[in-house]
């Protein structure tokens, strides 16, 4: 086991967690658990770590109850490492840390609902084309629990900050993060060109970090004819490391989209959006093309 140090602050709720949580690699196998990456040898080769300070780590995070070691092979024996309820706790702090990395070490310091098309950010959003979602469930506006890739050849997936039926709820100085506004004009014009998804052979869902009734009521209120998912709990932004900015004390999803095959697999990806109506086009554009090729 990796030597550690007994903190003395024993009251302090941020000692005892780094206790748990602080080594360089914790929270990056906490990370990339969360994306999916569940078997020894995956996670080795995802870190570029040692097999002998993987062990250690994966040991230490399943005796802190973070997370839990399932067999998943008899002979020889293996073990998958999937995050537990205390585990998955975690996943606001890892989406904390990434948005004061691009807001603060990879950007400039300014709240933004949106990047640059030359930035770091926007090339690990690109970066996704080709990769998996993993299996994961979320919230919906109609109370039920989702998967967000539908049972159709493709799901888009467009992810917006946030969309409310009275003006009035919006969060102070909304209007004056770039990239903030336009989530209405977004989704009502996925709603009015939604026959054109159907007939691609698209599903498409709005995913938010807001609660599920704040989506029903702004669902209801422009008549929206597709789902809207909750991301309330990060778990679709650990999972793919989507970017995020902080408004009203809440992580919110910058505006971007993705185009999911049926496999789960990544197709395309939009962002930054900077023309809402262009960007929905593109979507429809990319469903069409994805189709032929794969006919």
């Amino acid at each position: 086991m990796p030597q550690r140090t007994s903190l003395a602050d024993a009251d302090c709720a941020i000692a005892q967690a780094l206790d748990v949580v602080g080594d360089w690699w914790t929270l990056l196998i906490v990370r990339d658990t969360a994306r999916g990456v569940h078997r020894f040898d995956a996670l080795q080769e995802e870190l570029g770590v040692s097999r002998k300070v993987l062990t250690e780590r994966l040991r230490l995070l399943v005796d802190a109850g973070v997370l839990s070691r399932e067999p998943y092979q008899d002979r020889p024996p293996r073990y998958e490492y999937r995050l537990t309820r205390r585990g998955r706790a975690l996943l606001p702090v890892l989406i904390a840390l990434q948005d004061w990395g691009d807001t603060w070490v990879m950007g400039e310091g300014e709240t933004m609902a949106t990047a640059a098309e030359a930035s770091k950010e926007a090339a690990r959003v690109h970066a996704l084309v080709g990769t998996r979602l993993p299996e994961l469930r979320l919230p919906a506006h109609d109370g039920a629990s989702r998967d967000p890739v539908a049972d159709t050849p493709y799901t888009v997936l467009y992810c917006f900050p946030g969309a409310y039926a009275r003006r009035d709820a919006y969060p102070p100085g909304w209007a004056e993060i770039p990239g903030a506004r336009g989530c209405t004009l977004e989704s009502c014009t996925y709603r009015d060109q939604l026959a054109e998804f159907t007939a691609a052979g698209a599903t498409v869902h709005g995913v938010s970090t807001q609660r599920p009734d704040e989506q029903r009521a702004f669902a209801e209120a422009e008549r929206l004819r597709f789902p809207l998912l909750s991301d309330a709990g990060l778990d679709l932004a650990a999972a793919l490391r989507l970017p995020t900015f902080r408004a009203a004390g809440t992580s919110r999803l910058k505006r971007l989209t993705l185009v999911v095959d049926r496999d789960r697999t990544v197709r395309e990806a939009l962002y930054p959006v900077t023309d809402i109506e262009a960007s929905v086009r593109a979507a429809l554009t990319a469903v069409r093309e994805a189709g032929r090729s794969d006919g």
